[in-house]
């Protein structure tokens, strides 16, 4: 058992001419739960699928449970969005299909708990089933592989908040059991707190934060205060000034406190997110601008 459950090193993946990722590095520890964030587009579910083994690195390396994405995929368990099924099985052939396929590791109990936690019939036939009922049967064959790393990129769009909120909790309850890596893309902020420890915040290809969510916030302070005083030495991630007065996202440099001049509060992490965004954005846009002068 390794103590580092996913790592990335100068990791880039590039489909003809442009790159869905530059340049990440990262380490997520085993047993963390960790929420992948960004705009669409921003290169989550390129990262996810890389993870599972499903595409190749065009440069840099990730390893997945101490070694290599296939190597490790008995021990992994991976749901998309697309989420494919045998359509013409149903609910009960198909967790046939993952016990036969999983020998030794396949966890009935863990499986029927969540088809049941949907109220569906064993017999239903999987073409019949909504997408959120497809999604539970999904989840249910992930978390009947009783994987070490959980992949789910946001396999959960498609349920009503309701539903996402009472699977995600059921999930995320049974991987802090068994000790399972849980690593999940989402949009929905709300869903990340109180469930995840880690947080990977992925923006125009490459990742922008990375680490353990309560250390993250703690580095960073909402400020505000005179327009003209300054934030030196500190690092402004975002900075808006109405008048004489200046607010700003402001990440800490440990040795050097605010000034007399700044009241500062601990951001929330959805403020924490949505500053890293718009920074992103602007830098982004500036570059074009650059390019196109």
């Amino acid at each position: 058992m390794t103590d580092t459950a996913l790592e990335a090193d100068g990791l880039g993946r590039r489909f003809r001419r442009a790159w869905a990722l530059r340049d990440c590095s990262f380490r997520l520890p085993a047993g963390a739960i960790c929420a992948v964030v960004g705009p669409n587009g921003a290169g989550k579910s390129t990262l996810l699928t890389l993870a599972a083994g499903l595409l190749r690195p065009t440069e840099g390396t990730i390893r997945v449970l101490g070694t290599d994405p296939a190597s490790a995929r008995e021990k992994l368990a991976y749901v998309g969005q697309d989420k494919p099924l045998p359509p013409q099985l149903t609910i009960d052939d198909t967790l046939r299909m993952g016990r036969e396929l999983n020998p030794g590791r396949w966890d009935d109990e863990a499986a029927t708990r969540i088809v049941e936690a949907g109220d569906l019939d064993f017999g239903a036939r999987v073409r019949t089933l909504s997408g959120g009922q497809r999604t539970r049967v999904a989840l249910a064959l992930a978390m009947g592989k009783r994987p070490e790393l959980l992949l789910l990129d946001e396999p959960m769009a498609d349920l009503d908040p309701l539903a996402r909120h009472q699977l995600t909790g059921l999930l995320l309850a049974d991987a802090a059991e068994r000790g399972t890596t849980v690593v999940m893309s989402s949009h929905v902020v709300a869903e990340l707190e109180g469930g995840c420890d880690h947080l990977l915040l992925v923006d125009g290809g490459g990742v922008r934060l990375a680490g353990p969510i309560d250390d993250l916030i703690a580095a960073h302070r909402l400020v505000t205060g005179p327009a003209a005083a300054s934030l030196a030495p500190h690092t402004v991630v975002e900075s808006r000034t109405t008048g004489r007065q200046r607010t700003a996202l402001v990440r800490l440099r440990p040795e050097a406190p605010l000034a007399d001049d700044w009241q500062s509060a601990e951001p929330s992490l959805e403020e924490l997110l949505l500053a890293h965004m718009r920074s992103a954005s602007t830098e982004a846009a500036e570059a074009a601008e650059e390019v196109s002068a």
